[in-house]
């Protein structure tokens, strides 16, 4: 099995993929232009197809993964505005997107070749739409909002239609003052959400509960959303400025990892399993801005990249605390905006 690193250059207009061997060393393979401002990467669920939003000429592309880690260009879809955020709903066959700018979250459907098809949903939510997924069940979308609007906004999803409606009963969850929600993961089991809190420098820990499909009339329940904790992404006396972005759980469910950019680090949180809470662990520097940052599959390395000096460094995650120690050092490019693991 291949493991390969794939990483979106915004002003360099390119894709780079690197393969990763055993010991976690990063090798380049290729480097694939893409005009258009490359950034929020997704992969389609079959693993074939790779996602990438061209923000700069307001795009959407599909590319086929190649086995020589290149990328073949399918097409692109036209969009009335950038997207900041891409994710395809479980069942594969839609693609779901967030639009900073714009406040608003559309569901494109996907061809049978992986290519991006015409819009089939449209709903309005608030400015700094920043990212949106489904649940397991595929019935709920969350798209966290930081401020202005300070919020995770709730929809229903149909997997039949692609259409979005809004969650029953409660349609949104405010977060606590200056808190700011931007990314979020469940749980491996799914009883609770993180968000990385952009604005409050924090991890927020949320109970999500969901009607069960043997409830009467699950199609039309809503789900909802309990705040349990807010913990700090920084440690103790910093107190220059700082935003969190990337938010990540470890495929064992046991550790969190969330960018602090400004205190440039990986802050580093153990999950405790059964209730939920999280208790820090400690902070990694890394390079300057670290916007995006991503685990390999099996939880063994940790790639981030700083936009602030065009590098990423890889880490080795050690499985019985999820510390993290570096590995390499290696020059990506001008402002990295993704990173992406796949295996074939």
């Amino acid at each position: 099995m291949t493991t390969n690193v794939y990483i979106s250059l915004a002003e360099d207009d390119s894709i780079r993929s690197y393969e990763m061997d055993m010991d976690g060393h990063l090798q380049l393979r290729q480097c694939v232009p893409l005009e258009g401002g490359p950034s929020a990467l997704a992969a389609s669920t079959d693993g074939q197809i790779l996602y990438c939003s061209l923000r700069g000429n307001n795009e959407i592309a599909a590319l086929r993964f190649e086995n020589d880690g290149g990328l073949q260009l399918l097409g692109s879809r036209q969009l009335s505005a950038d997207a900041c955020y891409l994710a395809p709903d479980k069942t594969g066959r839609f693609l779901l997107s967030a639009y900073y700018g714009a406040g608003m979250a559309t569901v494109h459907r996907l061809e049978s070749d992986g290519s991006v098809g015409p819009e089939v949903c449209r709903v309005d939510t608030a400015r700094r739409a920043h990212c949106i997924e489904t649940d397991a069940s595929n019935r709920f979308a969350l798209i966290p909002h930081p401020l202005d609007a300070n919020s995770i906004f709730l929809f229903r999803f149909d997997e039949g239609s692609g259409q979005l409606s809004p969650n029953s009963g409660l349609p949104r969850v405010v977060a606590a003052k200056g808190l700011g929600p931007r990314h979020f993961v469940f749980s491996l089991d799914q009883r609770f959400v993180y968000t990385s809190d952009e604005d409050g420098s924090s991890v927020s820990a949320y109970h999500f509960e969901r009607p069960s499909m043997d409830s009467e009339q699950p199609e039309k329940s809503g789900c909802s959303l309990r705040h349990l904790q807010t913990i700090s992404s920084l440690p103790d006396g910093f107190d220059d400025s700082n935003t969190c972005a990337q938010i990540h759980l470890h495929p064992s469910g046991r550790t969190l990892y969330v960018s602090n950019r400004g205190h440039d680090s990986i802050a580093i949180f153990s999950v405790d399993s059964e209730s939920g809470a999280l208790s820090q662990l400690g902070w990694k520097y890394t390079e300057p801005v670290p916007r995006v940052f991503k685990i390999d599959p099996s939880g063994r390395f940790l790639v981030a990249a700083g936009q602030g000096s065009g590098n990423a460094i890889s880490y080795v995650i050690d499985p019985d605390t999820g510390m993290l120690a570096p590995l390499d050092l290696y020059e990506v490019g001008n402002r990295p905006m993704w990173v992406l693991f796949r295996e074939d």
